[in-house]
């Protein structure tokens, strides 16, 4: 598997070097890569035209309502061209030289009205379900503050021994030697235990920001002057990127997130060399994400 999946980012490099821009090519390149990407996948790939895979409930929930709603759509789709066709040949001139003159059906017009109201009662019942699902915040293992600043992340992790550090774009240069993926990699990630529910308060201290990690399912606007929550619990290990999904300014584009989700024993020896690393609670910060 390792190897069909080298072999396609290959291809994708290929064509992007010899200036493909062949988009048939393209989105077939992108269905067979996404259809053989590896689970354990936590960054995205050239060309790929699905959801990353998911890494926390949240998100399975939202990849089977994404699945439900698209065969929901193409069934309609389907139906609606295939009765389009059936018109087009069924009520063709050369068939109806004397075209017809009906112009009330009640059974017709009673049944379109209640196929539809059907339908969006089959999408709302799960909708709504993960909705809750999602504001429900089940008790926290570890709370991480979030703050959005222009432009970089600050992160609090509160409790008797507290600390605080901002989270800043790497370099490319940096990038390539660490072997993180350009304008996504940060000089100081968040760290979260395996299978423990974290929550995120988040907030911003100029403008709105939004801090989103696509495969948790997680997107929560950081707002100045009040403080949003969301939460996501990571079901395997590896590392997560994500990034400011509001625009925010002329850098929107270089705030990434990068989170680690380790095991516990890992986790403990990096919360015990971060409170050795990073200073207490910086009061600024404190008192902007209490607004």
């Amino acid at each position: 598997m390792f190897l069909w999946k080298t072999g396609f980012l290959g291809m994708t490099g290929f064509l992007r070097k010899t200036g493909a821009r062949n988009l048939a090519l393209a989105a077939l390149v992108g269905l067979l890569q996404a259809a053989i990407a590896l689970p354990a996948a936590a960054l995205p790939f050239d060309y790929e035209i699905a959801m990353q895979p998911a890494a926390s409930p949240v998100m399975t929930q939202i990849e089977d309502f994404h699945r439900l709603l698209f065969w929901i759509i193409l069934a309609v789709c389907l139906f609606v061209l295939a009765l389009l066709v059936w018109i087009v040949i069924r009520y063709r001139a050369g068939a109806n030289p004397v075209p017809s003159k009906v112009h009330h059906n009640t059974i017709l017009e009673v049944v379109w009205t209640i196929i539809p109201v059907i339908i969006l009662v089959i999408i709302a019942v799960p909708s709504f379900r993960l909705l809750y699902f999602e504001a429900d915040i089940p008790k926290p293992d570890v709370t991480i503050k979030a703050i959005g600043k222009q432009w970089y992340w600050s992160y609090e992790y509160p409790g008797a021994k507290g600390f605080t550090f901002d989270s800043l774009i790497l370099s490319d240069a940096d990038d390539a030697k660490e072997g993180k993926p350009r304008l996504l990699g940060v000089d100081n990630p968040i760290y979260v235990p395996v299978n423990k529910v974290i929550e995120i308060q988040t907030t911003g201290a100029d403008v709105i920001h939004s801090w989103a990690l696509p495969q948790m399912g997680v997107k929560m606007d950081a707002v100045p002057g009040r403080v949003n929550q969301t939460w996501f619990k990571a079901t395997r290990t590896g590392v997560y990127y994500g990034q400011c999904s509001e625009l925010c300014g002329a850098k929107h584009a270089f705030m990434p997130i990068e989170v680690h989700v380790v095991s516990d024993a890992d986790y403990a020896a990096w919360l015990a060399q971060a409170r050795e690393k990073f200073a207490s609670l910086d009061p600024v910060s404190t008192r902007v994400a209490a607004k």
